[in-house]
Formats: structure tokens, C-alpha cells, sequence
């Protein structure tokens, strides 16, 4: 996967602009709030239609009623077009090669792995960070699975509601039945992807974390159930688990147990991260676990997705900076990079640099 253009209109800072990449490594430079970020985070809204705004209204540069991304790009050797139209007073649009998609078929069109300082923080940060992780990588190899776990917790959603209703005895302990079946059946579908792509990722990782690491660390990647084993049928267990818990469920008014607070655990040589990894272990597992991605993404799609380094040049020391160009250059992987220095980057060619001040490209 490759992009040949990007062109920006009205998006957070930028007016207008045209950015042609390179086929391998692309770095934007610039001083702080100059818009190097917000380029990327273009390219990752065309992706995952995320960004960091609250509302959408808010990428739209001040002062103007619309936004437009265009990127044109090839994928398993076919190009294409892509656009999508933000406004303050309409619904967004996603054009591909000129025909108006669903956000929902969006998915794995144009996928792109982000890794940003905020991911160093990753496996100290909440469950629901971890959980995000893992749901977007498979949403873009597997694009079924957003719709899995969007009808999932719409359902969660709906049955809490009317577990807070029977606690208040507006509503009958019999209408959760039909509610639970469905909510089970999706579980499974949840959960049996998860751990197929657990399995996958914790094969990736450790191998990325053994060479990031000269053999001196392994890295495994496990999924936490809450509640559920694994060692049974997930529906029916989980199904099970619905009507036993049910009166405890009713007490809460939410759904206790679930997909939807399932966690996962990280360990290097055997030892959980989060309370006992040092920051010099936390910077190489979050790198392995992002380079892994990449090949996730890859063994399930046949090419590589995008990737996105946001100023984590400058969390890196300069042997892992180095582990991970070298990568880069190796597996050919068009990449894009923000940062305030380019000592950074080594002299020799390093792909195509980009200098970034107010929005715009200069020299």
C-alpha cells in the first residue's frame, strides 16, 4: 500500500495544500504547533475516521464551514481515489473513486497503523486504551468486526438500560431474555476474534521485542476475560453467565462481566509491564507492539498499512531509533514522521523531508 498524493483543504491549520510523498520514508519538520500532526492525524481520519478532536466541526480550520482530505493511493496494485467532506451544517462525506461509501465501509480501505507518545502509556493506562488497541487493528485486517462490536455495545447499551428500568420496577425481569441471547451470540463473535487475534499478535510481538532487544527480553501478549473461560463454547458460557448474574447485574443496573471490560496483560520475561517494567522496557515493547501490528495487519491483508510516527523520535534513544529505521527501509514500509529536529535522522539519505511553518510547506 502506497499513497501518491494528499491533498488538504481547510483542516485544522492548513488552507490549502498538496503533499506528494515519497514511496518510503516521509519526515515533516517544523517547531511545535506548526501542523506536522495535523497531517497525520488527516491520514488517520481517512483511515479510522479518529481523530483527536472532541467534535468533528473542530478540524475544520476556523472560520470556514467545511474540511476536505483527498488521498490518492494504490492498494494490491490497483489505485484509487479517496475523498471525505466534513461541514458544520451537513453530514460527512466519504467518496471512493467518486462513489459515496458508508463510514462503515471504509474500513480497511486505506489502513494505517499510528504510533504516538501517548502509546509509551499504553499498558499503564486503562483497560478500554488496551481494548481500543486491539479492536482497530482487527477492524482494519478483519472490517466485519467493527460491525460485531458496534451491534455489541449497542446491545450492552440497551440491556443496561432496561436492567436500571427493572430495578426500579418500571419493566419485567422476562423482557432481559430475548435481549441475552442476542447479546451472547455477539459475544462469541467478539471475543473469538480477539483471541484469534491475540494468538497471532503475541507470536509478532515477541519476535519484534527479542530482536528489538539484542535477545535479551521476551515479550507475550495475553487477553483477560472477566468472568468467561476461554476453555468452553464463549456463547454458551457467556449466555450462562447472563442469567446467573442477573440479579447482581439488576442490583448495578449494568451489565458486569463482558467484552466490553476485557483487558489485556503484557509481560516481559514473564513479568506483567505495567507494575513491574522499567521505561526503558515500556519504550520497547510499545515499539515492538507497533512494528508487530504492521505485520498483523500485513498477514492478514498480503501489503503493509501505512505507518505513523508521531514526535517519538524524540522518546527514543538513538539505538532504538536506529533498530527502527532500519526496519522501515527493509520491509519497505511507507512511512510518515513528525519532529522538531532532524538530528534525529541520520545524514545519509533518509526518503524525503518535509518543513513544516503555519500550515504550510516552505523551502
Amino acid at each position: 500500500m502506497s499513497v501518491a498524493e494528499i491533498f488538504f483543504r481547510d483542516w485544522r491549520n492548513i488552507a490549502e495544500l498538496t503533499v506528494q510523498p515519497d514511496a518510503a520514508i516521509n519526515v515533516f519538520l517544523g517547531r511545535n504547533a506548526q501542523g506536522k500532526t495535523n497531517i497525520l492525524e488527516a491520514i488517520n481520519f481517512a483511515s479510522l475516521l479518529r481523530s483527536r478532536a472532541s467534535k468533528e466541526s473542530e478540524l475544520i480550520r476556523w472560520g470556514q464551514t467545511a474540511a476536505l482530505i483527498r488521498i490518492n493511493f494504490s492498494k494490491a496494485g490497483i489505485t484509487h481515489e479517496l475523498a471525505i467532506e466534513i461541514s458544520t451544517d451537513r453530514r460527512r462525506r466519504i467518496l471512493l473513486d467518486a462513489n459515496p461509501i458508508r463510514p462503515r465501509e471504509l474500513l480497511g480501505k486505506l489502513n494505517s497503523v499510528l504510533f504516538s507518545p501517548e502509546d509509551l502509556f499504553m499498558f499503564k493506562g486503562s483497560p478500554s486504551t488496551r481494548r481500543k488497541f486491539l479492536d482497530a487493528q482487527i477492524s482494519q485486517a478483519v472490517p466485519i468486526f467493527f460491525l460485531e462490536l458496534t451491534r455489541y455495545t449497542r446491545l450492552v447499551e440497551i440491556r443496561n438500560a432496561l436492567l436500571k428500568k427493572i430495578r426500579e420496577g418500571t419493566a419485567h425481569e422476562g423482557e432481559l431474555d430475548l435481549w441475552d441471547e442476542q447479546l451472547a451470540i455477539l459475544a462469541g463473535k467478539v471475543v473469538g476474534r480477539r483471541l484469534t487475534a491475540v494468538d497471532k499478535l503475541n507470536r509478532l510481538a515477541d519476535a519484534m521485542q527479542r530482536e528489538i532487544s539484542s535477545r535479551a527480553e521476551s515479550l507475550s501478549v495475553a487477553y483477560e476475560m472477566r468472568a468467561l473461560d476461554s476453555s468452553q463454547d464463549i456463547t454458551e458460557n457467556f449466555l450462562q453467565l447472563l442469567r446467573t448474574r442477573r440479579l447482581r447485574d439488576i442490583q448495578q443496573g449494568a451489565t458486569s462481566f463482558g467484552p466490553h471490560l476485557d483487558d489485556l496483560k503484557f509481560l516481559v520475561n514473564g513479568r506483567e509491564l505495567k507494575l513491574f517494567g522499567s521505561q526503558g522496557q515500556l519504550r520497547t515493547a510499545a515499539l515492538a507492539l507497533k512494528l508487530s501490528e504492521l505485520q498483523f495487519i500485513r498477514s492478514v491483508t498480503g501489503e503493509y498499512p501505512l505507518l505513523m510516527l508521531d514526535d517519538v523520535m524524540s522518546e527514543l534513544d538513538a539505538a532504538r531509533r536506529e533498530l527502527l529505521t532500519e526496519f522501515l527501509r527493509r520491509e519497505r514500509i511507507q512511512t510518515f514522521i513528525t519532529a522538531t529536529d532532524r538530528a534525529y535522522f541520520p545524514p545519509q539519505s533518509f526518503g524525503k523531508f518535509f518543513f513544516v511553518e503555519s500550515g504550510r510547506l516552505v523551502g
